[in-house]
């Protein structure tokens, strides 16, 4: 695959994956595409070597592998993983209040946000709603209204000379989008305005009730090349979509016999401990279904490795006072390995080594990161996965600037270059062994 056409490929999956539950449902299609089985967790499975499947839970996390064509429960195993949401303004279950003629969407606040970026954007809607039919059945359906239909605009300076100063933003009073105006004597209502937009998406579909939402705002412009030589790529929710991306495209592109895994979590970026995250059941249940006796399945995870990928820290020119003098990712210079002796993040001297080796053999750099002793490090889906399964893991990424602001920046050749590395990782006949 050409660098051109897998940044175009990424823009659309971006472009069409406004939540994580619209790019599972994105992913899932790519994998039906390349053969791969889907599978669910509520049915007995019947697994053939030399097979492909996949399975979602809870609408916004996916798990996808391909066995070995023989013995695969005597092989070990070659995990990806990412997650699927990122920072955002989440709605309230009672989302609509007026206020001096403009209908308003109550939110909160999800994950960690530059809540600063969120002013004066192009906001649109989607995410997933429950409903009633007319035959009083539960339905799940993912909307997307995909116009802007909201903005949170910011005071007037002349109101308020501070707004240069530092000043803080209250995210109770202050982060209520403008949906709409009200005029005369006409009412709004979410619910109501919700099960039209149902009926558009899904005109088949007769709604008799809204039970329940998970519903996002989201910026809508599109992603996009940015800088003289188009160095570099803008867009929103690269953090953590661009790792979802490179998985999704090596699982589906890869054609070797080996056991290899891609998991994407939800809700890394509210901590893990959900029945979709990194701290919950999901990857251990699977490779419990895959390999059932439990001698051979530990025999297997010992012969495993995992690679978390998640977005780095590169360098900001601005603000390279922030950055380790001697850890200073840059852009378009290779993936990350982020390394904390606390730590947080999970790579080792040991899974450093096997990595670099790989994206040696793949003709990729790598770079080093490391948080400055003054400041708190963040963390990964891999320091969880790594504690649950007891395998080596890396933690790796490419390198980003504004991360978790509404729009962030990367290289244009830096989701190319990772997963070139992926790539090598799953197609290599052996992984590479210390004698220690």
């Amino acid at each position: 695959m050409q660098e051109n056409h897998f940044n175009q490929d990424f823009f659309q999956f971006l472009q069409g994956s406004p939540t994580p539950f619209h790019a599972v449902s994105s992913m899932a299609g790519k994998l039906r595409d390349a053969g791969f089985h889907q599978v669910s967790e509520t049915e007995p499975w019947t697994l053939a070597p030399g097979n492909s499947y996949f399975i979602i839970r809870d609408n916004g996390a996916l798990a996808a592998f391909t066995l070995a064509a023989k013995d695969y429960q005597d092989q070990g195993f070659r995990i990806l993983g990412t997650h699927t949401d990122s920072p955002a303004l989440q709605l309230k279950p009672l989302a609509g209040k007026t206020s001096h003629s403009f209908f308003q969407l109550g939110v909160e606040v999800y994950g960690g946000p530059l809540l600063a970026t969120w002013f004066d954007r192009d906001l649109s809607i989607a995410g997933r709603v429950v409903c009633t039919t007319t035959d009083n059945s539960l339905s799940t359906l993912l909307v997307d209204f995909k116009r802007p239909v909201a903005i949170i605009p910011s005071l007037a300076i002349n109101l308020d000379r501070e707004a240069n100063n530092g000043r803080a933003i209250n995210k109770q009073n202050e982060l209520t989008p403008i949906f709409s105006q009200i005029t005369g004597a006409d009412a709004l209502n979410f619910s109501s305005i919700l099960a039209e937009q149902i009926n558009k998406e899904y005109p088949d579909t007769q709604v008799a009730a809204i039970m329940g939402f998970d519903l996002f705002c989201y910026d809508c412009q599109p992603p996009s090349f940015l800088g003289l030589g188009n160095e570099f790529i803008m867009g929103s929710r690269l953090d953590n979509l661009l790792s979802c991306f490179v998985g999704i495209t090596a699982m589906t592109e890869t054609r070797a016999d080996n056991n290899r895994l891609l998991i994407c979590y939800n809700h890394e970026e509210i901590g893990s401990i959900t029945a979709a995250g990194a701290q919950g059941s999901f990857l251990h249940s699977i490779l419990k279904r895959i390999i059932p006796d439990s001698v051979s399945r530990h025999r297997a995870l010992r012969g495993s490795f995992f690679i978390s990928m998640d977005n780095a820290h590169g360098v900001h020119p601005n603000f390279s006072d922030k950055s380790d003098p001697e850890h200073m990712p840059l852009l378009n210079h290779g993936p990350v390995l982020k390394t904390n002796a606390n730590q947080r993040y999970a790579t080792t001297s040991v899974s450093s080594a096997i990595y670099k080796t790989i994206a040696a053999e793949a003709g990729v750099v790598t770079q080093n990161f490391v948080m400055r002793n003054d400041m708190a490090c963040g963390s990964t889906i891999g320091p969880h996965t790594a504690a649950i399964l007891g395998i080596p893991t890396v933690d790796v990424g490419a390198p980003t600037l504004a991360m978790h602001s509404i729009r962030e920046m990367t290289g244009s050749h830096d989701p190319f270059l990772l997963y070139k590395t992926i790539n090598r990782f799953l197609t290599r006949d052996h992984l590479p062994q210390t004698n220690g």
